[in-house]
Order: structure tokens, then sequence, then C-alpha cells
């Protein structure tokens, strides 16, 4: 079994041995890879599962959130969107009332979790930095800056918009934007393992939180819906601070595809992950240096019990050898 998934991990990166049979049993499928981990595992899964199970000639399309809506809305694709934050995405719901979106699932059943953070080795030695008042109160203990997620992230403008709500930087915190989700990550790192100050925005499921534990700092205030989709716009005029919302993180289609391809549809509604399996699984693949592909073919070889329950009998018997 272990030779047979290794074989589909060079499946996955390098496209489905079964294509030449893709036509007549699905055609062709569009999918994002948002770019971060957990989206591309869940991408590197379904893409295997489509391939393999349902004979589509599946592209990848390698994207982030507010380029894919923007791409389904003008063009039709990507077929199927993965991963969409739709709490922090104020185009979301819009998009699905319109019916230019069809919501699919929770693609993340426990929700996707969004604050900001500092490393528990600080908020032990500084309780007081729990607290957004605690910090804007003494920022040289955080180092004087806010890391924050890349541009064109959600999170960019809704992050920008608290500071500018909190007067964060007016306190003498900077903010700081990384250029990639790899290197927001490495800040974190690089912070504990030399127990050094760090303040920042990150997210769950993640492998970085499951390994270095972080406190959340209390920003002061309740959720506010409003606030928060004012602050989801780069055009607020009034940003009101508001910690994030549990968020719902779905699978989406386009209204198209719903027609087009139904069975793939049924597996896609299918296709689900606890936080806590989706945290092994990165965890899994920082610890072994892994690629998308590989962290996926873990998931297949721990979970044939999950993802057994996503396919349809026809895929079950293709993907009979996996499931033994």
């Amino acid at each position: 079994m272990k030779l047979k998934l290794v074989s589909a991990a060079a499946l996955i990166a390098a496209g489905s041995l079964s294509a030449t049979s893709a036509a007549a049993e699905c055609g062709s499928v569009s999918i994002t890879e948002m770019d971060w981990a957990s989206s591309a595992v869940v991408t590197s899964v379904a893409t295997f599962l489509m391939t393999e199970g349902y004979g589509c000639d599946v592209t990848v399309v390698p994207s982030s959130t507010v380029p894919a809506l923007t791409s389904l809305t003008e063009t039709g694709e990507p077929d199927i969107l993965t991963e969409v934050w739709a709490n922090s995405t104020p185009v979301y719901e819009p998009m699905v009332e319109a019916g230019t979106l069809i919501e699919l699932t929770n693609v993340l059943s426990d929700g996707g979790v969004e604050g900001w953070w500092i490393p528990q080795y600080l908020a032990d030695e500084h309780p007081e930095l729990t607290t957004l008042e605690g910090i804007m109160a003494n920022p040289e203990l955080v180092g004087g800056m806010f890391h924050d997620c890349p541009t064109g992230w959600a999170c960019d403008i809704i992050n920008n918009n608290n500071i500018i709500a909190s007067g964060l930087e007016d306190a003498g915190v900077e903010r700081f934007q990384h250029g990639s989700g790899e290197t927001l990550a490495t800040a974190i790192a690089s912070a504990y393992a030399d127990e050094a100050p760090w303040f920042g925005y990150y997210w769950a499921p993640t492998s970085v939180l499951g390994k270095f534990p972080m406190a959340a700092v209390d920003l002061g205030v309740d959720y506010s819906e409003e606030a928060h989709l004012c602050n989801g716009d780069v055009d607020c005029d009034a940003p009101v601070l508001s910690p994030y919302p549990v968020a719902k993180v779905v699978t989406a289609v386009s209204t198209t595809f719903v027609d087009r391809e139904p069975e793939v549809v049924e597996l896609m509604k299918n296709i689900t992950f606890t936080n806590a399996q989706m945290g092994e699984v990165l965890a899994w693949q920082d610890d072994n240096n892994a690629s998308y592909e590989e962290a996926a073919v873990y998931f297949l070889s721990t979970y044939p019990d999950v993802w057994g329950d996503w396919i349809n009998e026809e895929a079950t018997e293709k993907l009979g050898a996996l499931l033994q």
C-alpha cells in the first residue's frame, strides 16, 4: 500500500495516468490552489480523487481569494474555489445571493480561526500583553512591530482597518506586511528559536499554531458584524475595531459547473476536514519537509475511512486498492 501511495503522489504532481479517458467520463475541471498550506492540501486531495476516481482532466489554478472570485465573476472560471474564508471576503455573500457562486460545503467542518497573537512565552513573562491595551502601552515589549499577512489576502484589508481603528501605529507599533505566508510563518519560528518579541496575525488550522503555542490578544471589544464587514472593504470610511469571528470556510463552485459535472459536485460537497485532521497533516508535512502532494498522500493513507465515504460507487471501485 505504501508503494501505491508513493506512486499516487507522483500522479497528483504530474497529472493522472487516466487522463486519456477523462473527456468521456468527466471532462475538464479547474480548481483553485490558494496560496496557503491547508488550501493546497485540500486541492491536492481533491485533484487526486477527481482524476483517479472520476476521470477528470484537472487544471490547478494558483490563486488567492480576491483574484479567484474576481476571475469567476468576469470569466466563469475557475470551476471550483476551495478554502474560501467567507467571513473575511465581503464580496462572497453577494455573489452567492446573485447566483454567480454556489456554496457546497464547509470544507473546514469546525471553522477557521483568525486573530492577533503573541508567543506564549511572551504572555507568560508579560501577561499584560495578552490585551491590545497592554501592547499599546508597552510597544517595545513586542518589538514595536505588527507582523501582517501579504497584500492581496482578505486579512490585509481587515487588519489594516483594525490597525487604523485602534490607533496601533500611533502607539508605536509599525505594521509590517510579509511578502508571503511562508515568510510570516518563518517569522514566528524565528521568534520562538530566540524567544524574541513577536506580535501579529495568524490563523488555524496550521502547522505553525500546532507547533508553536501562541496566546490570543484580546482586542477589548466584542465582535461586530457591521464593523467587520466595513473593515473588509478597502473603501471603508470609518473603520471600527472588531475581532475576527470564527470563520466559515467553504468550497464553492460556479453556477455552470453544477449542471456540467453533477457527480464531481457531489464529491466536493463531501470533502471536509476537521481542524484536528488538517493540523495533523500540516504538522506532518512540515516535519518531513514534504510537498503538498505528499501531504495529500499522507492524508489518503492515514484516513481511508474518512475519504472512502466521500466518493461514489464507481470511484470506490477504481480506488479500491487504496482503501484496503
